[in-house]
């Protein structure tokens, strides 16, 4: 019987190995609106809430082109097969054996909505396996490329998208019923030979594969409307404030970045106030509250988080909201140590943590003229402004 949706381990594959015949090259990498191609798919599967482990299978250049999205979204990877079945194969391999539920798709499909995964998964759990379909819209001829066979009626016919999904077990006893099956263009017909139904989730049109330089001229605009990329995106502005008291003995972390020092920033967590402005003015600019509420310091058990993680969780929850960070600006306040030598590190550590482009992140750090806490060397400020686009 299979588990309760809530309690499943569910995990994804995302297949992206082809050499891209049909678009003179590779495809993974492509720009669409401004992005890898293959990112906006892995983005999505990282965000969905039900998705634990998740996999990328491709080739030596992907991984190095994507190296530091990958490493930011966490995403396992896997070697690309010589065949789509065999690329699956090697996907699976990199999943834990707890897994519940797997789904498996194209890496060429950016458009690839949260809602579509959640209600394949949803319908493998019930039946075992499931396809996500669109209703074919063209009249369908049959034909040895010459003449007309027959015209089958075409309200039989479905266009099968991704991701195909499954319960573990009918997915691998399926794979493994036919190690030498090469020519199969999905696993799901696989798992029909094997014995078992798959059942029919119907889908929209916009899932488009791009496959040629049409597709991906139509996935751009198809994504300008759906995704907010365009016109409909929304900007926003948030803005973050902390401070900590400096003592001897600990050690002083900026922007996720250690600096020499002889007094760090006494705090529940590492202390670091700049990494804490900057996810609380990114919270602020989605209406989600302030880090206080997801790492609360009457929590023992966070005792001296890194705030790194207080980062990694401040993208989830920006991802949930259909939100991306674009830009950051910050103002680090206080006597020592002086950190102009240290600007360049620290913008690259925060573009790092934060998947930007070093030319969209500022630092500045200012004296407090001798005044107060701050100007005694007792204590250290941060402001930061953020704009986000909300999709």
């Amino acid at each position: 019987m299979a588990a309760k949706n809530s309690e499943q381990n569910c995990a994804a594959i995302i297949v992206a190995g082809g050499k891209g015949t049909r678009m003179g090259g590779p495809k993974q990498c492509l720009d669409l609106c401004g992005k890898p191609l293959l990112l906006h798919s892995v983005e999505t599967f990282r965000a969905n809430k039900r998705i634990k482990h998740l996999v990328v299978v491709s080739d030596a250049k992907t991984f190095k082109q994507l190296d530091k999205e990958f490493q930011r979204l966490g995403v396992r990877r896997a070697n690309g097969g010589e065949t789509r079945l065999q690329s699956v194969r090697n996907g699976l391999r990199a999943l834990p054996e707890c897994v519940d539920l797997v789904a498996v798709h194209d890496g060429a499909r950016p458009l690839v909505s949260d809602a579509a995964i959640n209600e394949c998964l949803d319908a493998a759990a019930r039946h075992g396996a499931a396809v996500p379909a669109a209703p074919v819209k063209d009249t369908l001829k049959e034909s040895d490329g010459r003449f007309v066979a027959k015209t089958p009626d075409r309200k039989f016919y479905w266009a099968a998208q991704t991701p195909q999904c499954y319960r573990f077990s009918v997915l691998t006893e399926s794979l493994a019923k036919f190690p030498k099956e090469k020519d199969s263009t999905d696993e799901s017909s696989l798992v029909e030979k094997a014995g078992h139904k798959v059942a029919l989730v119907k889908s929209d049109y916009s899932n488009i594969k791009i496959t040629t330089p049409e597709d991906l001229l139509l996935a751009q605009a198809l994504m300008a409307k759906t995704k907010g990329t365009g016109r409909n995106a929304e900007l926003r502005i948030g803005i973050g404030y902390d401070i900590h008291r400096m003592v001897p003995g600990r050690p002083l972390f900026l922007g996720g970045l250690q600096i020499p020092h002889s007094k760090g920033m006494l705090g529940h967590s590492d202390g670091d106030a700049l990494l804490h402005a900057v996810c609380d003015a990114m919270l602020g600019a989605v209406s989600a509250g302030e880090i206080g509420i997801y790492f609360p310091p009457t929590d023992l058990t966070i005792m001296g988080i890194s705030s790194r993680v207080i980062a990694e969780k401040t993208l989830e929850v920006l991802r949930s909201k259909n939100a991306e960070l674009v830009q950051l600006d910050s103002v680090i306040v206080g006597e020592s140590p002086k950190l102009m030598t240290h600007y360049a590190a620290i913008r690259k550590s925060l573009a790092e943590i934060f998947g930007l482009d070093e030319s969209n992140v500022s630092v500045k750090a200012k004296s407090h003229e001798g005044m107060g806490e701050l100007g005694r060397g007792e204590a250290l400020s941060c402001h930061v402004i953020v704009m986000v686009r909300k999709k």
